[in-house]
């Protein structure tokens, strides 16, 4: 089992989407949003995790509850010394 971080699904997506990972190693784990400018704009997970297969939900909301606006987004995955990204599009 390898660590990986899968692209979202849907994508494009409104309002919600599905963020698939498999960790190869039980560890502390985030999965981070982030927008084009580098700015964080929520945690879909901050959690200790086992190893295997892993799938998370965000919202399109920021850490306020607020719906962010369309665009691209990063997701980054980190747990131990992985650490993965990818990026997915957010249509209203």
């Amino acid at each position: 089992m390898a660590f990986e971080l899968r692209q979202n699904y849907p994508n494009p997506f409104n309002p919600t989407t599905t963020i698939s990972f498999t960790l190869d190693e039980p560890g502390y784990t985030t999965l981070t949003i982030y927008n084009l400018l580098g700015q964080r704009i929520t945690w879909v997970a901050d959690e200790y995790m086992e190893g295997g297969e892993h799938s998370a939900v965000w919202n399109g909301r920021n850490d306020s509850g607020e719906a962010v606006a369309s665009g691209i987004y990063f997701y980054i995955l980190r747990s131990g010394e992985n650490v993965h990204s990818q990026k997915m599009t957010l249509l209203r």
